[in-house]
């Protein structure tokens, strides 16, 4: 399985990057190959400073040892090795009217001293945080995801845009980080449902990610904004850094498994504003944001 899916993630990685720089039209990604003192590596490609793309990256990794103290007393275990890998993706585009993109895909297994599988499970999901709220954009990412899960089970939407709005939630600012999208993590085999079936549907949804964030690109890139409008987006751009500091499981998993510092910091955006006490105008097109971003909604019932 571990082959299989990284085989994937690697074609997934070419398919995006090229993608993107053809969206972008002037920036290109910039490759790094690195290695894992305690075993693994990975490829990661950065786009910065674009017509389109400010930053963005479009990592992948495939990492394995012995699991470090912490995570072994995270998941209760002694002694364990493991396997992980993954594409992780960032996209933070420079006219505040595109939304920020995020989308990762992993698979990992942990071993006994024997060397044998002793857990295994999928992750990751894609999500969109968007700085002015166009409703049918949320509704169309939400739609490609919705039908990306249907294909394999009817639930599976409902289920995971559940915990995308509660995972992907600034539980000190109390509000979301976007508008949501999918978000699953520890999917294992069942008698009804095996990894197979599991690398069946977490492929479907990377496969759908191209489809569900592009056309929002491409419909609002040429929008003119004002320097207000470029404000407003790098102050929410610092919640999206509170975010992942303070909560975000992958981060600090990389951090504690001794990842590599630039790949995992990737995802910060290259200019942020904190403004002391800040709130939108009554009646603005940011307080609309903020609005939805207090109450998830449910897009494609709208």
């Amino acid at each position: 399985m571990k082959e299989q899916f990284y085989r994937y993630i690697q074609n997934l990685q070419d398919q995006i990057c090229a993608a993107l720089e053809k969206c972008d039209g002037s920036a290109k990604f910039r490759e790094d190959l690195w290695e894992r003192s305690e075993g693994g590596g990975g490829r990661t490609r950065i786009i910065e400073n674009g017509a389109v793309f400010e930053k963005g990256g479009v990592n992948i990794s495939a990492v394995h040892g012995e699991l470090p103290e912490t995570m072994q007393a995270y998941f209760g275990v002694k002694n364990a090795n493991f396997y992980a890998c993954g594409l992780s993706l960032v996209i933070h585009p420079k006219n505040p009217m595109v939304p920020t993109v995020h989308a990762n895909w992993r698979y990992f297994e942990m071993y006994n001293q024997q060397n044998q599988i002793v857990d295994q499970w999928f992750g990751g999901g894609q999500d969109l945080t968007p700085y002015y709220l166009f409703e049918e954009d949320a509704i169309h990412f939400h739609q490609i995801c919705k039908t990306a899960c249907d294909k394999h089970k009817t639930e599976f939407y409902s289920e995971f845009k559940q915990k995308c709005d509660s995972y992907f939630w600034n539980s000190h600012r109390n509000e979301a980080r976007g508008v949501g999208g999918l978000f699953f993590d520890y999917c294992k085999a069942t008698e009804n449902f095996s990894m197979q079936d599991w690398y069946n549907f977490v492929t479907e949804v990377g496969n759908s990610f191209l489809e569900a964030y592009l056309p929002i690109v491409e419909k609002r890139k040429e929008l003119s904004y004002t320097q207000s409008q470029r404000n407003w987006q790098e102050i929410r751009r610092g919640r999206y850094v509170e975010f992942n500091l303070v909560h975000d499981k992958g981060t600090l998993f990389g951090l504690k498994t001794n990842g590599r510092i630039e790949s995992i910091l990737m995802s910060l955006p290259p200019h942020v504003q904190w403004v002391y006490n800040h709130h939108p105008e009554p009646g603005s097109e940011e307080e609309k944001l903020m609005k939805v971003l207090k109450n998830p909604i449910n897009w494609v019932k709208l």
